[in-house]
């Protein structure tokens, strides 16, 4: 038999043949009803009203779209908080628009042996004065856990950072000489938002922090500083001992807040001024106290040798309000 004879219908009978996967109407006559419809042949329930539609159950919200329930409100997903209070963008594209934006980012991490556009995100933060970090890859998974970071995550101050210019316009505005409060390396950042505070309260016109080694703003700073940190200027620089010289050649006076140095109240704190606090444990670096043109010390006469450095700060702080005679 041939194989055009071994077909199952000829092509004249194809349409009178009954249709496969299962019996129509075709072999049941016309009073054939699928099952779950009338009887009485209608394909509408009687009283002309519209079945349910398919796939909607009764009194479901007609607005439901592919799953999603159009009625209820719309929620932007929320930002990445690392454990040091600074929001972490992930990822090559999102990293180069917050690099290319208004917002201060603190430091952009690259994950060891990546390449391709990780050198534009390399040239476009050394341009802004980022400081960039390469780091093994565990550490980009655990500082943006369960996120596609391609190798790249970025630090995020939610706070805006000031310009020097602003310190002296702020100096400028109220009539007096610029008075400016230097940190060096502060890593606690309830020291850094209680010496805001009280330098915002002390009426200093701004506060200097370093970018490497040292607190950011971040929310556990806004909440030490109790909103100070809204009105106080914070410049961040790269480089305290240039930023030391820049001061000094605008007609700044430096001085160093350590042990060996002139008591605060019997040394001259009037005039334009700038005080460097220490850190926490060693105090003020080698390099930037050599830069300063003078030491302050605060007598202690207890059994311990030192103050905590946002209360150091406080005390030099209204020593020099006090030496300007208000």
């Amino acid at each position: 038999m041939s194989k055009r004879d071994n077909k199952r219908f000829n092509d004249k009978d194809r349409k009178s043949a009954p249709k496969r996967g299962g019996k129509n109407r075709r072999d049941y006559g016309d009073n054939y009803e699928p099952k779950g419809r009338a009887a009485s042949g209608s394909r509408r329930p009687s009283g002309g009203t519209k079945s349910p539609a398919r796939g909607k159950a009764a009194g479901r919200d007609s607005r439901r779209v592919l799953g999603f329930d159009m009625s209820e409100s719309y929620e932007e997903p929320k930002a990445m908080i690392g454990m040091d209070g600074l929001e972490v963008v992930a990822g090559r594209n999102p990293v180069v628009e917050v690099l290319s934006g208004e917002r201060d980012v603190e430091r952009v991490f690259i994950a060891d042996g990546s390449e391709g556009s990780v050198s534009k995100i390399v040239a476009l933060a050394r341009e802004q004065g980022v400081i960039v970090d390469f780091v093994p890859k565990e550490k980009i998974d655990a500082m943006a856990p369960g996120v596609k970071h391609q190798g790249v995550v970025a630090k995020v101050s939610e706070y805006k950072y000031a310009e020097m210019e602003d310190v002296f316009a702020r100096a400028e505005m109220a009539g007096e000489d610029p008075f400016i409060i230097i940190l060096d390396e502060i890593s606690d950042p309830h020291n850094l938002g209680a010496i805001i505070r009280t330098a915002e309260c002390a009426g200093a016109h701004g506060v200097v922090i370093p970018k490497r080694r040292a607190a950011s703003l971040t929310q556990t700073v806004a909440l030490s500083a109790a909103g100070a940190i809204e009105n106080m200027p914070v410049v961040q620089v790269t480089n305290l001992a240039r930023t030391i010289e820049e001061l000094q050649a605008r007609g700044i006076w430096v001085g160093a807040a350590d042990m060996d140095g002139e008591t605060y109240y019997e040394a001259n704190l009037k005039g334009p001024i700038a005080i460097v606090i220490g850190n926490e444990g060693k105090g003020v670096g080698r390099l930037v106290k050599e830069k300063c043109d003078f030491v302050l010390s605060i007598p202690m006469y207890g059994k311990i040798n030192s103050l905590n450095a946002s209360n150091a700060a406080a005390v030099l702080m209204y020593g020099i309000r006090r030496a300007r005679g208000e």
